[in-house]
């Protein structure tokens, strides 16, 4: 019974240190419960121990999991249910992993094997089908931007590194001062965790970067509130353009150089060789006729037709005999004099937008995901980070919503010249729950690691600015229809962050492999 109000314990402190109404810091003691439950299942007990671990561990990260993401449910009640089942159960995996390398090596290599195997899961969470990051321990400081200007260097794996070395070091001391009763093992505990938490926090404020700009520029960003389950895909394309030109238009006089709309707000469907005569290019030619320094970046939903076999990408999508079609979800970007660019958005919500491994599970499930409420057509990606360049000679990166999430593919927006991030999303789909406010807050972690401005367009939830340091400039309200204006900053050049990537859960997968086959490659004590 101690060992499960131990696991129960783990559940409750990391979902209480998550964003946005968590404390962050809780999160430096997290794991300690459950590590040390496990430590006593391993070492106390003899019958279906790797059960006994399983079990604690699945109904901590379930908690965990649960509170911290339900909203989920708000948007697909299956999606919700299997994102949050799925997902406790990949950590748990982990965590049993953990536990059968544990029993058969010293603690200093279990440690650290349970922490390059966290990495390398977080890792693999950002780059395979079913890619679900939100939960990743280094996103938990979002709100707390003084602990982690030192992202620029490391992303956000520093800090889940820093969270994953101070809970082992809390079980260290815990552990050596129960068997010993020795009350010098908590001062050199206290004064190693003190000093591993408090030198990254020094770092950080010596740090706090100057955002002191030279150039910058005049930006509108749109939030229409247009309500996804009964207005938006219920509204032609003709009564958006209405009423974003609605909201822009008392804005023209001040001679803005960039607007920014939402994910999607053209929802009807724009067929790609017929956007010259699509409503969403009315609207551009509308607003540019009356401000022709004006830049135009908004999301469209698009489609292309295909009707040859040689054309198509596994992401395509089967129409009828002799006729297949590409979806997307689109920026658009428009100025005056200059053709129309395109980007596709690239980073794709499970179940919603994408089929994982189509090809392999297709066969065996059929349309299972549309049965349950999920994807209708497969999203066309492309394979490089487009950026639009302004007619002032500065460039944006074109983000579409779940892809602010992703920080090493945020960096290629900047790798290819942005000196100014532009999020579009649509946040309406999860309610006024924790789900937008999360989102709006993981933004900030890529405006440190990339020390670039944002610019974010939400159709509602949160919109606004962001400076480089992840400072938050002006915001809008949940629900609410406005229009916001800031002189966005322009910045130029590139953190070690941007240059090198993730290379901390680089090097802990070759960590996490060697210690692996040492682990089960020696004979047990």
């Amino acid at each position: 019974m101690k060992t499960i109000l131990l696991a129960v314990a783990s559940g409750l402190i990391l979902a209480l240190s998550w964003p946005t109404n968590g404390w962050s810091v809780l999160s430096f003691i997290g794991f300690v419960p459950l590590l040390f439950a496990e430590f006593t299942i391993r070492t106390t007990h003899t019958h279906r121990i790797k059960l006994k671990v399983f079990g604690h561990a699945y109904l901590s990260f379930l908690m965990w999991n649960s509170i911290t993401t339900f909203w989920l449910y708000y948007s697909t009640p299956f999606g919700g249910i299997f994102a949050i089942l799925a997902n406790s159960l990949l950590m748990t995996l982990v965590f049993l992993i953990y536990h059968i390398v544990a029993k058969r090596v010293a603690f200093t290599a279990a440690s650290s094997f349970f922490i390059v195997l966290w990495l390398s899961f977080e890792k693999l969470h950002l780059g395979w089908e079913f890619s679900w990051p939100w939960l990743n321990l280094g996103n938990v400081f979002a709100n707390d931007i003084s602990l982690i200007q030192w992202y620029e260097y490391t992303g956000t794996f520093g800090g889940s590194l820093w969270i994953l070395a101070s809970n082992f070091i809390i079980l260290k001391g815990l552990i050596l001062y129960l068997q010993h009763k020795d009350s010098k093992i908590i001062v050199k505990s206290g004064i190693r965790l003190a000093l591993l938490i408090g030198i990254p926090i020094g770092i950080s404020l010596l740090l706090k970067p100057d955002t002191s700009v030279d150039n910058s520029i005049e930006t509108i960003v749109l939030q229409p509130n247009i309500n996804p389950y009964t207005e938006k895909y219920n509204t032609n394309d003709q009564g958006i353009s209405k009423d974003l030109v609605d909201l822009t238009q008392p804005l023209l006089n001040d001679n803005p150089q960039l607007l920014i709309a939402p994910e999607t707000v053209f929802a009807e469907g724009t067929e790609i060789t017929s956007y010259t005569y699509s409503e969403a290019k009315r609207f551009s030619k509308l607003l540019l006729d009356k401000n022709d320094q004006l830049n135009l970046v908004f999301g469209i939903s698009m489609y292309e037709l295909l009707k040859k076999e040689t054309d198509l990408s596994p992401q395509s999508n089967f129409l009828r005999k002799g006729l297949w079609f590409n979806d997307y979800n689109s920026a658009v970007f428009e100025k005056m004099g200059s053709e129309t660019q395109f980007y596709h958005k690239s980073k794709l919500v499970v179940g919603v937008e994408n089929f994982p491994y189509q090809s392999t599970l297709k066969p065996i499930l059929g349309n299972i995901m549309i049965d349950l409420g999920g994807t209708v057509a497969m999203k066309t990606t492309q394979p490089k980070r487009s950026v639009f360049k302004l007619n002032t000679g500065y460039s944006v990166a074109p983000i579409i919503c779940y892809e602010s999430v992703y920080g090493e593919f945020v960096n290629g927006y900047v790798k290819n010249g942005a000196n100014a991030l532009a999020i579009i999303t649509n946040d309406a789909w999860w309610g006024e729950t924790q789900g937008h406010q999360q989102h709006w807050s993981y933004t900030r972690l890529r405006a440190i690691e990339t020390r670039r401005a944002v610019a974010r367009s939400a159709n509602t939830g949160v919109s606004g600015f962001i400076d480089k340091d992840g400072e938050i400039i002006k915001k809008s309200i949940y629900n609410e229809k406005t229009a916001l204006t800031y002189d966005l900053p322009l910045y130029e050049g590139q953190t070690f962050y941007v240059k090198h990537g993730d290379y901390i859960p680089r090097i802990a997968n070759f960590l996490a492999l060697f210690i692996l086959l040492f682990g089960v490659t020696r004979r047990r004590k």
